[in-house]
């Protein structure tokens, strides 16, 4: 995992002219969840990649253009779906909220 900042994953260093970034965090009543899995699904919901969730519940991915879906999969037997969009040149925030 990329060093976490203030407000989000610092980019520095990632050409965004050339990647599409799908990033954000995974959290429980406003608190960090650590160890959780978030699954980067395609527009047909095929498996495509798979990351755990940071000490601070961040996560990352690099994506191709288009329609995606983040299914996390937390500790407790929590699971949640969010769509997202990504363009390459764009950084799109996902914070995924799970019930308290």
């Amino acid at each position: 995992m990329c060093g976490a900042k203030s407000g989000g994953l610092d980019t520095a260093g990632i050409d965004l002219s050339t990647q599409a970034v799908i990033q954000g965090r995974v959290l429980r009543g406003g608190n960090p969840v650590a160890g959780a899995y978030v699954r980067l699904l395609d527009g047909g919901g095929e498996f495509t990649a798979e990351v755990q969730t940071s000490a601070t519940g961040h996560f990352r991915f690099f994506a191709a253009d288009g329609r995606w879906t983040l299914r996390t999969l937390a500790p407790g037997g929590v699971s949640v779906d969010r769509a997202v969009v990504a363009k390459v040149g764009v950084v799109a925030e996902v914070d995924v909220e799970l019930e308290a």
